[in-house]
């Protein structure tokens, strides 16, 4: 009976614990984030995947490489089957220093068929102004293939595009500067109940008001007089207190794959759902007739098209007020509902105002 009562209250304690996040996970300090890097590059040594003939700038990009290199070689006479025009993407995380290495991502652009097995060469990588703030190269790691053989062939995942580990080295660093006087917290959602509960547990936290409500996404935080010396250990001090979230009151639908993602909050007032499919299906065969043998007669062929209508049986359910979202998804299913046909569901019954929630379809 112990070791029951034990149990039980470590699974509360647990529940009541998930329930809580770090400032960090639901907030950014304003002035420090990620910067996005792109660069143009060949990929060399593909085993006859490359570019084909026709792909002019992977030939004049492979030209002008080897005419800085002092090797002149006609255009018209080079074959880039082995050789891959790409875009570079990398993210330049915040505080990166020089020397600093960071991944890469590469996308053929031209009309190769796999870059598994390929090398990129030098390439540079320059941010929204123009600069250079890192230089990538490397092997390619592709999570695919692409096998062809006697007109059939076989594509696995995605093999134009790969990822080099820590394949960019960092040039230059990016400027920035904080106030070492107050710093201000982005809120990534628009919630003024999470606002005002990171205010209060900062406030709380410092036995003192500090914290202040900006604007309805951000906080600004006076710096104490005795952190002004060690501010970043005030700032990981700020990033590391808990709140308890308000709970997400949205749907998200995606059309294109039947996923359903709902919050935990979401209400559905009083309604009545009918749902039923209707499916038309036509089907042709195809009839052969034949003449008797010496007769002069042609063989005709005559197509028949039958069209067969099918409408599901619609049941009626009526849904009480109050009832979750979750309570919803488990009635729909022991109707035999698909996830199709629970998106559909769910956008009438937005449409009609019965959804006391945000409804979005990505």
């Amino acid at each position: 009976m112990r070791k029951l009562f034990y149990l039980l209250f470590c699974l509360l304690f647990a529940v009541n614990s998930f329930a809580y996040v770090k400032i960090r996970d639901i907030a950014k300090v304003d002035g420090i984030r990620d910067n996005q890097l792109i660069g143009y590059g060949l990929v060399v040594g593909l085993n006859g995947t490359g570019d084909k003939s026709g792909t002019e700038f992977t030939i004049q990009s492979l030209v002008n490489m080897l005419d800085r290199m002092g090797i002149t070689v006609d255009k018209n006479k080079v074959k880039v089957k082995n050789v891959a025009a790409v875009m570079v993407t990398a993210k330049l995380p915040p505080f990166a220093k020089e020397g600093t290495r960071i991944d890469v991502t590469v996308s053929s652009i031209g009309d190769a068929k796999s870059l598994e097995g390929g090398t990129l060469l030098m390439t540079p990588l320059s941010g929204p102004d123009g600069k250079i703030y890192a230089v990538a190269q490397g092997p390619l790691s592709v999570g695919g293939m692409n096998v062809s053989s006697g007109g059939g062939g076989t594509v696995k995942n995605h093999p134009t595009v790969g990822r080099i580990p820590n394949g960019a080295l960092i040039e230059r660093e990016v400027p920035f500067s904080l106030d070492k006087n107050f710093i201000v917290l982005d809120f990534e959602r628009d919630s003024l109940t999470d606002l005002v509960k990171a205010k209060n547990a900062i406030n709380r936290f410092f036995k003192k008001e500090i914290a202040f409500a900006d604007t309805p996404k951000t906080i600004k935080i006076m710096i104490p007089d005795g952190y002004k010396d060690r501010f970043y250990d005030f700032l990981a001090t700020i990033m590391n207190i808990e709140i308890d979230p308000e709970p997400s009151s949205k749907v998200v639908v995606d059309e294109r794959t039947g996923t359903i993602v709902m919050g935990s909050d979401v209400r559905i007032s009083t309604v009545a759902v009918s749902h039923g499919n209707l499916t038309i299906k036509i089907t042709n065969t195809v009839e052969i007739s034949q003449p008797a043998p010496l007769s002069q007669g042609k063989t005709v062929v005559t197509t028949n098209q039958n069209t067969e209508v099918k409408e599901e049986e619609a049941k009626l359910m009526v849904i009480p007020e109050g009832v979750r979202i979750s309570d919803l998804v488990k009635a729909l299913n022991s109707l035999g509902v698909t996830p199709r046909d629970l998106i559909a569901i769910l956008q009438a019954i937005k449409a009609a105002g019965a959804l006391q929630g945000d409804l979005e379809v990505i």
